[in-house]
């Protein structure tokens, strides 16, 4: 089964903030949690383990902010986070609504058949015979498959399985994949 990968990466704390790399995120500070300096985090990456002590993250914000992470523990709602730098609840609450981030060069490599949403969105959708379907406009992630979004030429949006029997070919550096649609799923 072809997969889109949400991005995850390994825990260094060497990590050196670069302005012209892009940027992944892999967390939501949603509140402050506690006296301490915790906060509850909505982790949005595929390895949640990325979030050990140690790690290094950067905000979202405009400066970026340097986070270590000191502790981390579960919650019902995610994880329970207190950062080296955030001393206490009022420093805590500044960081609500705040996305952590690392670079795109700390991501894990990804496996056969697997592709970052990024280098998906804006690709041509052919057929075997090279006709135009559209382009994906983006990624839906599901439990037992993961979907393409295709932008048809009259503007129509089509989810399209993303499973070899349909998603033949996925070629980013050609610029396109070659999708063999079902009878009537490109029909609107």
């Amino acid at each position: 089964m072809r997969r889109v990968s949400t991005p995850r990466s390994s825990s260094s704390t060497d990590v050196v903030y670069d302005p012209d790399e892009g940027r992944v995120s892999v967390g939501y500070v949603r509140r402050a949690h506690g006296l301490r300096g915790e906060v509850l985090v909505r982790v949005l990456t595929d390895n949640p383990g990325r979030f050990v002590s140690g790690a290094t993250f950067y905000t979202d914000d405009d400066p970026p902010v340097h986070l270590v992470v000191s502790t981390v523990r579960q919650h019902t709602d995610g994880l329970i986070v207190a950062f080296e730098e955030i001393p206490g609840r009022e420093q805590a609450e500044q960081l609500q609504g705040s996305t952590l981030t690392i670079g795109a060069s700390e991501r894990r490599e990804l496996g056969p058949d697997e592709y970052w949403p990024e280098d998906l969105a804006g690709l041509a959708a052919i057929d075997p015979s090279g006709n135009h379907l559209g382009s994906i406009s983006g990624v839906v992630f599901g439990d037992a498959q993961d979907r393409l979004v295709v932008e048809t030429p009259g503007g129509a949006l089509v989810d399209v399985p993303f499973v070899e029997a349909i998603v033949r070919d996925v070629h980013p550096s050609l610029g396109h994949v070659v999708i063999d649609p079902p009878e009537g799923l490109f029909e609107l």
